[in-house]
């Protein structure tokens, strides 16, 4: 099977057809373009990297993404106070105690909590299903 090369250029100027023919002549092939520009207006920023959803990171050799243990193990505990009816703040502080940090490195708060809830119930038919899970609820306070 043949290998493929790759190679990123980024264009401090407009694109130069000259460049592109002496690519193609030494066997490169364009196969994509990305297009920028700024807009005014609130939102995320996207070279921040937050498309990667929170649980996960790009993998080493950066050809997809795997878990990563420390945000696993945050939505792990989420998950587990929120089925206990606990309240969003007692699932920040619970997360705060033990030392997990946003990707920002900020202290959990109510509302980042609040905010993970999408993701929670992106990965909630994972995680309701796993053997850890399964361990976890044995240990669950019994309602009284």
């Amino acid at each position: 099977m043949a290998r493929v090369e790759r190679m990123r250029e980024l264009l401090s100027g407009t694109l130069d057809m000259e460049h592109v023919k002496e690519k193609t002549a030494a066997g490169w092939r364009l196969v994509a373009l990305e297009w920028r520009r700024q807009i005014s207006g609130e939102g995320p920023d996207p070279e921040t990297g937050e498309d990667v959803p929170y649980g996960l990171r790009v993998s080493a050799d950066c050809l997809g993404l795997e878990e990563d243990p420390m945000e696993k193990q945050a939505l792990m505990l989420m998950m587990e106070f929120l089925v206990q009816d606990r309240p969003f703040s007692s699932v920040a502080y619970e997360l705060n105690q033990r030392d997990f940090r946003t990707r920002q490195g900020k202290l959990w708060t109510p509302v980042s909590v609040f905010n993970m809830l999408p993701r929670l119930i992106e990965v909630g038919p994972q995680m309701f299903s796993s053997a850890e899970w399964e361990t976890r609820r044995q240990n669950f306070p019994k309602p009284v």
